[in-house]
């Protein structure tokens, strides 16, 4: 069954004509890199001082500005992931690394939402309170890098192995 999906979803034409367009396929390519660079570019520097660099500057003051610009990038980086996927969905779903590759985006943006959620991601809502990096923030921080990073590992990997 999720074959046969598969197979449809990348026998549709927007996807065949992306598929064989010598422009739009690279152009979707890049959106895809342009939207990682986004996230990751936004994410780092909030996980590093998560982890304690950079503790003159406010977490409030980076997490205002950071957070929107990592989620435009997810959802420019999902949108174009999701159309670069469709052009050989039955040929990636093969591999052993894309379920991986889901896999760990999943647990980085549960990552991301659990912190949010976190009593101790207050200071980030709240100007006023001091905002000491704790014990959750770090391992927080730590563990969005290296999921992050995991997550393009295997994006690239899997350009190479599917």
């Amino acid at each position: 069954m999720l074959a046969e999906a598969l197979t449809a979803l990348q026998n549709l034409e927007p996807v065949a004509a992306l598929r064989a367009s010598r422009w739009v396929y690279p152009l979707v390519n890049s959106g895809h890199i342009a939207g990682l660079a986004l996230l990751f570019g936004a994410i780092l520097p909030l996980d590093l001082r998560l982890l304690g660099a950079w503790r003159s500057v406010p977490l409030h003051f980076l997490a205002k500005v950071l957070v929107p610009v990592a989620m435009a990038g997810l959802a420019l980086a999902a949108t174009t992931g999701l159309l670069l996927f469709s052009v050989s969905a039955t040929k990636y779903a093969a591999t052993a690394l894309f379920p991986v590759k889901l896999g760990l985006i999943a647990l980085a943006v549960a990552n991301a939402l659990l912190l949010r959620r976190s009593p101790d991601w207050t200071p980030a809502r709240s100007p006023g309170l001091p905002d000491a990096a704790t014990t959750r923030l770090k391992a927080a921080g730590a563990l969005s890098i290296g999921l992050w990073l995991a997550v393009i590992l295997c994006g690239r990997f899997l350009a190479y192995l599917a």
